[in-house]
Formats: structure tokens, sequence, C-alpha cells
């Protein structure tokens, strides 16, 4: 999590880009929510809000990396078609290829161990644990599998653990008998079974060590991602017996640029990643380094490492740092990364995103007070285009916390599709990919459950409310046009007019999506299209995938045609005292038809058993309910489908 550290005099920039000013919006942040849950329930079911989406497939075209649906450790998280898999973190600073041992540093009882917990986690069968670099070759093999990305963290920080013989004392403190001495380049010939009783540990030997196994990057089963270890400015307090002393800027150029041409000169294909940031403090400057005033004139530190990559790549004759990377975990007044759902945070959690991109967004907390805006991904464009041209952008850890409650899912759906807008090269989530956290994942990999993507062209989409939604649009290789949209207001449903411009003509759209009724992505039907305009209501904290098709289509959940299952919007709608739900059957199977509120309690199951083929009708009788919007959901021979309705008293 970020660190206060020392506040400037005035407001500034981040990152060294224009100055903007100190806006706010209206009803910017978790104020706006906050606002919100301050209302009464029954003034705010009473009505929807209105807003305005537009969609111009041929506009603001660019390309969806596919590396931005990543995660981080060993789990395959197969379930969410993922793209890139990343071993970092603090673990990895103090990992010793040769014999697979690691240090835990401050983390868990803050003992500093040496120890085996990478083979443990990774469940390396017993007698394989000293196998040299067993724990990044499982890693990979799994990264090959499925098909995956793989990003490897290298030391940097100056020494490894030798041992597996548990806490290391402060009088042990490196240099000493507990560790091994990392140098990038060994001088002498190579080899796959490293001598462990010397001195040092070498980054070459250990690329080396890959490329013979895997080839090089280039090819189809290498490594293609390096980063240079795992952020560095926390490393006197998360490894102290590695590096006690805070890091220098100089320090780490040295460093970075050194691994880095170790690297090159074993797997030129190799992409590094450099930064590697823990957040805004380091990204600002390196945690309020002891040598940063030299630098200072870059005004960021990242711009500093841009640059001093840039003088260097020349000298080496290529370029050296591929990826600028960093970390981003929402510092707010509020603990958006915890598990907390209290009212202020769940606001806080699903309006944090906004930090990543919106210019016109005051974070709530010690950054947005100091440092305005934060707009961190075109900013950090602005630091790559000013300092180092053609370096990409990668966030390798992300967390908004909570992901068992749908503000967990609605935030992760938003960084993900803000992540493709912005032109991001790599995300990773750290963290398992659970509950609504991998529903999120799944909405835009595998909606479907059949493997079935968010297309891979981001095009112009906008909405005329980013206070309350979002919206990201993409074109896939066929016609299609695919739509998310994120209704993140607590209690209204939104009223969406969806336009759509250019010459293709769209007949239907599929409808998956999730919200506060169960953490599934759930198919909510085919909508027949008359023109390229869609009225379409989005329920209150809700998440929707609509796929736009120039035929009619209408499929199941597994990606085959539904063959006439259907559940129609109930009439009357809006409805007092009572209202009719209808829905058709293609065939005999068990249903069940469920109304839900809009925290996803069961309210009432009015249909429940074996059915006949056909049209079916219930009337819903609302008597006993207060005012307010209720989703009912039908399901039926592995079919889903579901509408929202509201009760007016």
């Amino acid at each position: 999590m970020e660190q206060a550290g020392e506040m400037p005099e005035k407001f500034e920039q981040p990152f060294g880009g224009i100055m903007l000013g100190s806006i706010r919006s209206p009803l910017s942040g978790a104020r706006h929510l906050a606002t919100l849950t301050a209302l009464s329930a029954s003034s705010l079911f009473s009505q929807s809000f209105q807003v305005n989406i537009h969609i111009d497939p041929n506009a603001d075209t660019a390309q969806i990396s596919p590396l931005i649906y990543g995660s981080n450790g060993q789990s395959n998280d197969r379930p969410f078609n993922i793209t890139a898999r990343r071993l970092g973190g603090n673990r990895l600073t103090g990992y010793n290829w040769e014999n697979n041992a690691s240090n835990m540093g401050m983390d868990y009882n803050q003992s500093n161990a040496n120890d085996d917990y990478l083979t443990w986690s990774a469940n390396i069968p017993a007698g394989q644990e000293n196998i040299p670099g067993i724990v990044l070759t499982a890693f990979h093999d799994t990264s090959l599998a499925m098909g995956c990305y793989s990003l490897l963290t290298l030391p940097a920080a100056g020494y490894v653990s030798r041992d597996k013989a548990g806490p290391v004392l402060l009088a042990e403190t490196a240099p000493s008998p507990r560790w091994r001495e990392v140098r990038n380049f060994k001088g002498s010939a190579f080899t796959t079974n490293p001598d462990t009783t010397d001195p040092y540990v070498y980054v070459d030997e250990e690329v080396n060590f890959l490329v013979s196994r895997y080839g090089q990057a280039s090819g189809a089963q290498g490594v293609r991602g390096y980063e240079v270890d795992n952020e560095p400015a926390l490393w006197p307090s998360t490894h102290p017996r590695i590096h006690p002393d805070s890091t220098h800027c100089a320090e780490l150029v040295s460093k970075t640029m050194a691994l880095a041409r170790a690297v090159k000169s074993v797997d030129p294909s190799a992409e590094v990643f450099g930064g590697v940031c823990y957040g805004f403090n380091e990204i600002y400057d390196l945690q309020s380094a002891p040598d940063w005033g030299i630098y200072s004139h870059y005004k960021s530190w990242v711009s500093a490492l841009l640059a001093l990559a840039r003088d260097s790549s020349e000298q080496f004759g290529s370029r050296l740092m591929d990826v600028l990377d960093v970390h981003w975990y929402p510092d707010l007044n509020h603990p958006v990364t915890s598990d907390a759902t209290d009212s202020a945070t769940a606001a806080a959690r699903v309006y944090a995103p906004r930090s990543l991109w919106d210019s016109t967004y005051v974070e709530d907390g010690w950054i947005g007070q100091w440092f305005r805006p934060v707009s961190l991904i075109p900013n950090l464009k602005t630091a790559v285009a000013l300092n180092y041209p053609g370096t990409k952008l990668s966030i390798s850890e992300f967390d908004y916390g909570a992901p068992q409650h749908i503000t967990g899912g609605i935030a992760i759906a938003d960084v993900l599709g803000i992540f493709g807008k912005y032109g991001l090269y790599l995300a990773t989530h750290w963290g398992a990919l659970d509950s609504y956290v991998g529903t999120a994942y799944a909405l835009y990999r595998n909606y479907d459950g059949a493997g079935s993507c968010f297309g891979s062209l981001s095009v112009l989409a906008t909405t005329s409310d980013i206070n309350n939604t979002s919206v990201y649009a993409s074109r896939s290789s066929g016609s299609d046009l695919h739509v998310i949209l994120i209704n993140k207001n607590f209690s209204r449903p939104a009223s969406i007019s969806l336009s759509i411009a250019g010459g293709a003509q769209y007949l239907s759209a599929m409808d998956y999506g999730f919200s506060s009724v169960g953490p599934s992505v759930v198919a909510a039907g085919s909508i027949p299209l008359s023109g390229n305009v869609l009225p379409y209501t989005l329920p209150p904290l809700s998440a929707h995938h609509l796929i736009l098709k120039t035929t009619p289509a209408s499929v199941r959940p597994g990606g085959t045609p539904t063959e006439g299952f259907r559940l129609e919007q109930n009439y009357p709608n809006p409805f007092n005292p009572s209202t009719i739900i209808r829905y058709f059957l293609p065939q005999k199977s068990a249903v069940h038809l469920d109304v839900y509120n809009v925290l996803g309690e069961l309210v009432v199951r009015l249909a429940d058993g074996v059915q006949e083929p056909g049209t079916h009708e219930v009337v819903f009788k609302a008597d006993r309910l207060s005012s307010g919007n209720y989703i009912y959901r039908l399901t039926s021979g592995g079919l889903v489908a579901s509408h929202l309705m509201s009760v007016i008293k």
C-alpha cells in the first residue's frame, strides 16, 4: 500500500506532465455515491436515471493488447481464460534459482526467514525441491499449457538466499554466509547444473538456463518477459536483511541497465520490464530517495528512469528496457483493497478506477489531496512520449478488494475495460480470481462458458454520465460489435439510449451480465433490434456484455442455439400491485422462476418443477413488497435469463 511520505508545498501534475490545475467534478469520487447512499431508498427506487451511450465502430480504433487479462502466481485460472501470468512479488527478490531457496523478508511473521516456500507453494514433488530452476520451469510449463505469456522476476537487490534454514538474524544481514551475491555477468562458460558452493549467482546464467530449455523469447516456447526485481524503493522495509539501506536513484538505474544488458546478451528478443514501482510515491520520487534532488529536474522518478534507459540503450546499440511497469492499489480514505463493504468504502471502490484515466476526477485520499489529477495511464504515456518513445506500459499488480462483494466485481470490470481502452500492454491481477473478481474476468474472457471473448479492436464509446456509468466497445474479427455497460449506481437502474454510428445494421444483441444476485455471468437472452438505437435498462450495480450482430441470434451459455428459450419483459412495468411474467420453453424441462431484490436476496419462488414446452404465464402480485427494483430470473435446462422490474406504490 502507499505511504504518504513528505507532502509537496503545492499541488502538482504527476509525472512531469502539463499542469491542469485542481479540477473537481461537481459530483466526483466517493462524495457522489456517499450523497446517493444518504438518500432514502424509496426516492431512489422510484426512478431510473437517463444515460446516452454512443458507439462508433469506425472511430478511435486501436488494438487491445490480449495480455491485459493476466494474473499473478502459480494458479492456472483456466475458467477465466487468462492470457498472461507473472511470477513476482516480495518472494522473488531473494530467490536463488540454483537451489530454489527464497526469503520471506518482513512478510508474515517478519522473521526474514530463508525457506522452501516457493517449491512448497508450487506443489513441487518431494525430492525435487533442489533441482535448479524448478520453480521457474514449473511456472512456465503451466503458462505454455495455457497459452499464456510468462513474466518472470530476476533479482537485482544484490543478494539471494543461500539456504532454507529459517530466520535470518540481524547479525546475518548480507553479506554473510546466509546469502549469495548476485552478479549479472558470469564471464565464463554457462552451465545448466550450477555450482551451489561458489559465492555467486549469475543473472545471465539463469536466463541461459531457460533459453537452453525453451529456446529464445521469439520462439513458440520461450520465456517472453523478465522483470527487474520487485518494488525496489521498498527493499529496506520488505527485505532489510538483503538491502537495509535506502534505495538510491543512481543505484537503481545502474542495476536496472546492467540486468537488462545481461538478459539481452543471452536473449535479445526477450522483453525487459523496468521500474516495478510499488505505487505513487515510488513512481513520483522513488520514495523520496536520498539522491532524488540530483534527478528532480526530470519531474518524476519514472521520467528519469525512462530518459536514462534511453541513453543507456543508445550506448548499448539496441533497446534495453521494453516495458515500464508499475503497481497500483488505490490508497484512499477508505480501505478499498480490503474486504470491507460498508457503504462509504463500497462507494469509494467503484469510483476508484477513474484515477486510472480521468483528468477531472480527484481521489478521496492523500494522493488526490496533493496531486491532481492522477490520471495514471495518460500521464505515464506522456512520460514515455517525452523520455523514451516506444516503451510499453504494464501494471503487474493491481487489486480493488472485496472479491466476495458485487463492488469488487464492478471495480475490476471497469478496470479491465480501462486497460483495453487506454492502451496498456500487460496487466496481472494480484490475488486469486475469486467470486466476483473472477466473474469480471469472465465477462471479458469467457462470457458464455465456451471461451468467447470481448473484441480485439477498441472503438469509440462514450457515456453522458461518467459518474454513474462506464462503457467500453470493441470489434471482433467478424462483424460483431461488443459493448460492456457498467452501472455503478447502488440503487437506481440506468435507462440507457444506445446509438451506433456507421453503416452496419445490427439486428440482434445477445446479453450476458452479472449483478448482486450472484457471482456468475448470466445469459439474459437475445434482444431484437430495429435500427441502430437500443433502449436498454441496466440494473443497479451491474455489468453487462452485449454482443450486437448483423443477423438475428440467440445462444445458450454453452454457446449452442437456444431454439426458442425466451424470458420476456414483464407487463406492465413499472407495476402496482401485479404484473405478468411470460416465458417460452422449447422442450419439457425443470423450471425455477425466482424474484430477487437488488441485494441478491431471494424474495419469492414463482415456479418450481417440471413444465411442458410452450408459452407459460405467471401473475406476480407484489402486495407485500415495498417500492423498488427487483430482478426476476428463469432457470431451465441449463439456460438462464433475467430481467429487471419495478414496483411503484
